[in-house]
């Protein structure tokens, strides 16, 4: 059984009530105060419990999507692509990480079929949300994806049209299936697109780790996962050659929450010529190894040099500021953050620019990026250039 199929959840959810009842019931046998008596106690105890945690954990990661199947929870397949599992009808698609067949690839449903206000209906009335991998061309890493695909994609009066993309990082350790559930980013999306506050554009959902249970954090690691790369570059290439979608950086941007975030300000940064606008919601301005994250930086000479590169207030500082724009999110009470924000945000130059959402109340959770969202969303329609250009144009 999957780690999120509801067969395991009710087959442990059933075992938990079941070790309830047997507890229940036999604990007046194990009464008294010999070994048997004791180690029966004890053992009822910790069979119960383990039971009801594992339910719990498995309840908790059904709605949040931690982890979206054993190899991820165990860390199997961390410098394996290839173990991702069975692509598109029968496999056609090919084995995973193989770029010759194909940039984007068909997947399953990811989750998406759990997602609640998903767009549906006719694609060129409401839009269309597809579940696609991407796969990168240099890093051969393969990552699942939502797409959401609005609906003037579908009408023949843009048939030639290429539309913006925003892409989309969750935090970490969640994956797609957040950005869909919880945040509603394609539910908001389509809403704003029909109310005319937002322009038609492509939006393409991602997680942020191309290692998991690894938190890659948008770097190359030294010797390791190439993330940055993949974001930077596999990324954008992959969508350019199966959508149609802008060439020009003008129509290219990054929203993200909590690391996804993080990892929305440090690409449009460090690649102006890919993005051109972040929209970070709750990020941090630096990256900064942990536990979750290993060595992201290696042990050689350049060590210093990697680190600092990835420090944002370093960059204001030190380097010329991108021509980028760039939104941040944060609260004034309940956000650890907020002081980190403003000193970001106070440091920005020209040609960058930057504009903030600032709540008097909120915390580093899905009900406060949900407020924010429908603004950020606003802002980088506003930041992208459309119409892009048109297909066949040279």
């Amino acid at each position: 059984m999957g780690l999120t199929s509801r067969s395991l959840l009710y087959t442990m959810i059933a075992l938990a009530v079941v070790c309830v009842g047997l507890t229940l019931w036999l604990w007046p046998r194990f009464a008294g105060r010999g070994p048997r008596a004791l180690l029966g106690r004890l053992g009822s105890v910790v069979v119960t419990q383990v039971a009801i945690v594992a339910a719990l954990g498995l309840a908790v990661n059904a709605n949040f999507q931690f982890y979206g199947s054993w190899q991820e929870l165990l860390g199997t397949y961390d410098d394996a692509p290839g173990a991702v599992g069975k692509w598109g009808d029968q496999g056609a698609a090919g084995p995973a990480g193989d770029p010759a067949k194909g940039l984007v690839q068909a997947s399953g449903p990811e989750g998406l079929d759990k997602v609640h206000g998903v767009p549906k209906g006719a694609p060129d009335q409401v839009g269309k949300v597809e579940t696609v991998r991407i796969v990168g061309k240099r890093t051969k890493v393969v990552n699942p994806a939502y797409v959401f695909l609005p609906p003037q994609y579908f009408q023949p009066q843009y048939a030639r049209q290429r539309f913006p993309v925003v892409v989309a990082i969750s935090g970490y350790p969640g994956g797609v299936f957040l950005l869909g559930q919880h945040l509603r980013l394609p539910q908001t999306a389509a809403d704003l697109m029909r109310k005319g506050k937002m322009q038609p554009a492509v939006i393409v959902m991602l997680r942020p780790t191309i290692a998991p249970p690894r938190d890659t954090q948008c770097v190359d690691v030294p010797d390791g996962p190439q993330a940055e790369t993949f974001f930077a570059k596999d990324v954008p290439d992959a969508l350019k050659a199966h959508y149609r979608v802008g060439h020009d950086p003008s129509g290219w941007g990054v929203l993200g929450y909590s690391s996804g975030g993080s990892c929305a300000l440090q690409l449009t940064m460090r690649h102006p010529h890919t993005y051109t606008a972040a929209a970070a919601l709750s990020p941090d301005y630096k990256v900064t190894n942990d536990p979750t994250t290993g060595n992201l930086f290696g042990d050689g000479k350049d060590r210093i040099k990697r680190k600092q590169g990835h420090d944002l207030m370093w960059r204001l500082e030190h380097l010329p500021a991108p021509q980028v724009s760039v939104l941040v999110g944060t609260s004034k009470e309940g956000e650890k953050n907020y002081p980190a924000a403003r000193r970001f945000l106070d440091a920005v130059r020209p040609p960058m620019r930057a504009e903030s959402i600032v709540l008097d109340h909120g915390s580093h959770n899905f009900a406060t990026w949900r407020r924010e969202l429908p603004a950020a969303l606003e802002w980088m329609s506003r930041e992208l250039t459309f119409p892009e250009d048109v297909v066949g144009k040279s």
